[in-house]
Parts: structure tokens; C-alpha cells; sequence
């Protein structure tokens, strides 16, 4: 994939918003359902708990308002909505049209299913939509898995939780943000992470161990040379939140410090399309994030899908590309 084009339109993240379940769920309490220990969770996954309950719809419209919130952008203003999930709360319509509905909003509005990539894929897309002439877009990231997570099966119940997180961005009068992208898919190993309708997350955990490390690498290795850039330059990498072995040695393998990542899985497990921004939104609240930083964002998922890009963090236009 290219790197965003000169004289493209381009825009800057304007406000940020995250949303979990009130409902925890502690590897103790796994501990009572399955054959395992809180030891062997975070030794295995760096997980110690993870959120539950909640839907797509509800959980997208409190990240979206306190996104909206921060911004100041009227909710009527909106261009567009765009809802990463893999969960949504039907199968017709769009979660999306919900959040819509319940924020306000008088504007497009669709889902984007790629996993765990899901929220860099929407992101990306949202880009294209303000290159075309959009104003202002909605990006939201929201998962519910417990709704087809088994948390009695040991192979996958330590794993997944709810969350959702949420951004405004903004057109602006020059670059923007944005300097490169990649979005990649690889079907033939679609079999080592699945979901039937009806029924709940089935994974090969070796398997996607040994691809997502590829992938991940492969995808940030692609959106590095695309903006002319160096892991050296990388100020901060927001990783999918899949579990910390996976994020070690991806970053190992890209030679990037793993203290140069932003890591929330700790307390949320994996939320899939909402893991990227709800470590974005801790970043940018815990102010490890300066003017003219650049962000890596990468991720894979389920398909398996990856994808991966590079802002430099301003909000001021003339200042997001050098």
C-alpha cells in the first residue's frame, strides 16, 4: 500500500473517547470455571482481568460521546460513521445505525468486520472518506466477546473481553496526521481463528502465535518504508492488545523497546477491534504523547487480517508533516 500522497486532504484527531463494562471478570474467578490459575494467565498472556456485559451499541455510544465531548464537534456536523466490530448486536442492521440514532448523529453510518484489525481498518477508511470531501468522521472500535467466548474452555476463555474506544477526526487544511498505511489479509489461514454463527471463538493458539508475529511485522515493516521512516523514529507503538508474548516479539523483531508501546491488556485482555484505541486513549491521557511524535499503529486478527499506520501526532495541520 502507498504512503498517503502529497496534496491528499488529509486530517488530525480532535478528541478520544473509551468505554468498558462495570462488570470485571478476574483470572480468580476464571480459576472457579476452568482448569487454570491466575499465575499461568499472566505468565502466558499478561492478562489479570478483563471486562464483561454491556452491548456493541451501548458500549459505542459512551465512547463515541465522550470522543464528541472532547472534540466540541456538534454531533449534527458529523459526515460519517464509522463502527469497527466483529460483534455486532445483530445481524441486520449495522450496529452502527444505532450508535447513529442514540448520539444524534445525521450522517452515514456502517460496520467494518476485520477482527482485531478492525479499528485501523476503519481508520484508514476514514481517511479515504475525508480525502473525498468529508468534514468530520466518527471512528469507533467496540467489542462484546463474551457473547461468543466459552469461559470454561481454556484455550480462549483467559483471553477476551468487552470494550470499545472512539475518535474524532477532523479535516484539515493541509496533510494531517496520516503518512502511511497497510491492510493485509492472508484467507488460507482463516481455519486458526473462527467463530460460526451461533456459536463461540474456536483458535489454534500456536498457530496464530507463529503467524501474527509474522504478519504484524510484515504490516509495520510496510508502513515504515512507506513514510520514509525508521523503527528509531517510532516514538510509540499502539500494538493490538492479543497477549504481551505476541507484542514482545513482534516489537523484538521490528527493533523497537518494548517500553516504546502502550499496553492496556493488563486490565482489559483482548477487545479486539476496541484494543487499539483503548491503548491510544491511555497514551494520550497519561501525556506520553508530544507534538511531532510519531505513532505506529498495528494490529492482525482473525482472517488473518493485519494492518498497520503512521501518524505524527499534532493537531495543528501545518505541523503534521515535516
Amino acid at each position: 500500500m502507498p504512503a498517503t500522497r502529497p496534496g491528499v486532504r488529509g486530517a488530525v484527531i480532535t478528541g478520544w473517547g473509551t468505554a468498558l463494562p462495570d462488570t470485571v471478570l478476574t483470572n480468580a474467578d476464571l480459576e472457579k470455571q476452568m482448569d487454570t490459575s491466575d499465575a499461568w494467565i499472566r505468565e502466558r498472556t499478561g492478562i489479570h482481568q478483563r471486562h464483561v456485559g454491556g452491548s456493541t451499541a451501548s458500549l459505542s455510544t459512551a465512547s463515541g460521546r465522550a470522543a464528541l465531548e472532547m472534540s466540541g464537534v456538534d454531533p449534527a456536523d458529523m459526515d460519517a460513521l464509522v463502527l469497527a466490530t466483529t460483534t455486532p448486536d445483530r445481524a441486520v442492521p449495522a450496529t452502527a445505525s444505532t450508535v447513529q440514532h442514540e448520539l444524534g448523529l445525521a450522517c452515514g453510518a456502517f460496520d467494518v468486520n476485520a477482527a482485531c484489525s478492525g479499528w485501523v481498518y476503519a481508520l484508514v477508511n476514514a481517511h479515504g472518506l475525508i480525502a473525498m470531501g468529508a468534514d468530520k468522521v466518527l471512528v469507533i472500535g467496540t467489542d462484546t466477546l463474551d457473547r461468543i467466548t466459552d469461559y470454561t474452555d481454556r484455550n480462549t476463555g483467559i483471553l477476551f473481553g468487552n470494550g470499545s474506544g472512539a475518535v474524532v477526526l477532523e479535516a484539515v487544511d493541509g496533510p494531517g496526521q496520516l503518512l502511511s498505511w497497510d491492510l493485509d489479509s492472508v484467507g488460507e489461514a482463516e481455519s486458526a481463528l473462527f467463530c460460526e454463527i451461533g456459536g463461540v471463538l474456536q483458535m489454534e493458539g500456536r498457530e496464530v502465535f507463529r503467524r501474527a508475529v509474522r504478519i504484524m511485522v510484515d504490516s509495520a515493516t510496510k508502513s515504515m518504508r512507506h513514510a520514509g521512516v525508521t523503527a528509531d523514529d517510532i516514538a510509540l507503538v499502539i500494538p493490538h492488545q492479543a497477549n504481551t508474548r505476541i507484542i514482545a516479539a513482534a516489537l523484538e523483531r521490528l527493533g523497537i523497546e518494548y517500553e516504546r508501546s502502550s499496553i492496556v491488556l493488563d486490565t482489559t485482555g483482548n477487545t479486539s477491534s476496541a484494543s487499539v484505541p483503548l491503548a491510544l486513549a491511555a497514551a494520550l491521557d497519561a501525556g506520553r504523547v508530544d507534538a511531532g511524535d510519531l505513532i505506529l499503529f498495528v494490529g492482525f486478527g482473525a482472517g488473518m487480517t493485519a494492518a498497520s499506520s503512521i501518524i505524527r501526532w499534532s493537531p495543528d495541520a501545518v505541523e503534521a508533516r515535516p
